[in-house]
């Protein structure tokens, strides 16, 4: 029998030891071949989600998340080929990962922010089935998820972050905010730290009446009165301005236990500064920062 079984053609041993593997090896690993690039998406029952994995292996509870919501229009797709984003993410260990908004009746894709139409998803429970899903994947450490979002996308972390504030670590919107009619209140404090460009002409930091939809994006200003009055914070902030790049920063640091409220205003438009993932990876790490820590900035 041993001589019968040397004459095997290594084909066919091959084939053998592949069968054998693709029995014992875990499901999950063969799930994960079928998404995890720019152009396949992850499909769970909820949606669509793409994601981008660091090179360094995870910590000892899984890896920390950035989950980042794209803007009205774009996609997880395009969100998770930004490399102004995506690389400084990476390179400090984050998952990176990128879900796709539903489209709406216009065509284009967007979330469920509270603006006074129907909600066509409920975000937050698609979320959970996505770190659920990518959990299976990759070990996720749910302790350590910053949920950022630009735009539109910015808008729904702020809905998400009032709503249900310990849903995720901390908060990191971009160029987004409440639309009208803004909340009273929001359910608890959270750690939040808001950017926007000074010229925005999308999404204005006074707001605006968004053509003859009847939809309001909601002042941006009023917006952080509410956090603030969430939060239990000191009605004067620590600032700082940054004469080297024109910014502003905010911080309302003297608040509720584990709570914070962060501004940054830069000199741009509608976009994503190109510093931005380290500025909110730097905040997010350290945690809410003592007054003496603001004023020693660069």
């Amino acid at each position: 029998m041993l001589g019968l079984q040397s004459k095997r053609p290594p084909s066919a041993i091959a084939l053998v030891a592949l069968a054998s593997a693709m029995v014992s090896a875990p499901a999950y690993l063969a799930d994960a071949a079928e998404c995890g690039d720019p152009q396949t998406p992850c499909v769970i029952a909820s949606g669509e989600y793409f994601y981008t994995t660091p090179v360094s292996p995870p910590g000892p509870n899984g890896y920390p998340v950035v989950i980042m919501l794209h803007g009205w229009a774009s996609s997880g797709t395009a969100a998770v080929q930004n490399p102004k984003t995506v690389e400084p993410v990476t390179s400090r260990g984050y998952l990176f990962v990128a879900p796709n908004a539903l489209h709406a009746a216009s065509g284009k894709r967007d979330w469920s922010v509270r603006d006074g139409q129907p909600p066509r998803r409920d975000e937050l429970a698609f979320l959970n089935d996505v770190l659920a899903d990518l959990d299976k994947r990759h070990a996720v450490n749910r302790a350590k998820v910053l949920l950022a979002g630009f735009s539109r996308g910015g808008s729904m972390v702020w809905n998400i972050a009032c709503e249900t504030p310990n849903a995720f670590a901390a908060y990191a919107p971009v160029a987004g905010g409440f639309w009208d009619p803004l909340p009273v209140s929001c359910a608890g404090p959270v750690r939040l730290f808001h950017t926007h460009g000074w010229g925005d002409a999308t999404v204005p930091l006074e707001g605006r009446l968004l053509g003859t939809s009847g939809l309001v994006q909601g002042n941006i200003f009023s917006g952080l009165g509410i956090w603030r009055d969430t939060n239990l914070c000191a009605s004067r902030p620590a600032e700082k301005r940054f004469a080297r790049n024109e910014r502003w920063l905010r911080s309302w640091d003297t608040c509720a236990p584990d709570a914070e409220l962060r501004l940054i205003l830069h000199p741009g438009g509608h976009s994503i500064p190109a510093d931005w993932a380290d500025g909110a990876l730097d905040w997010f790490e350290a945690g809410v920062p003592r007054n003496d820590e603001i004023a020693g900035q660069r």
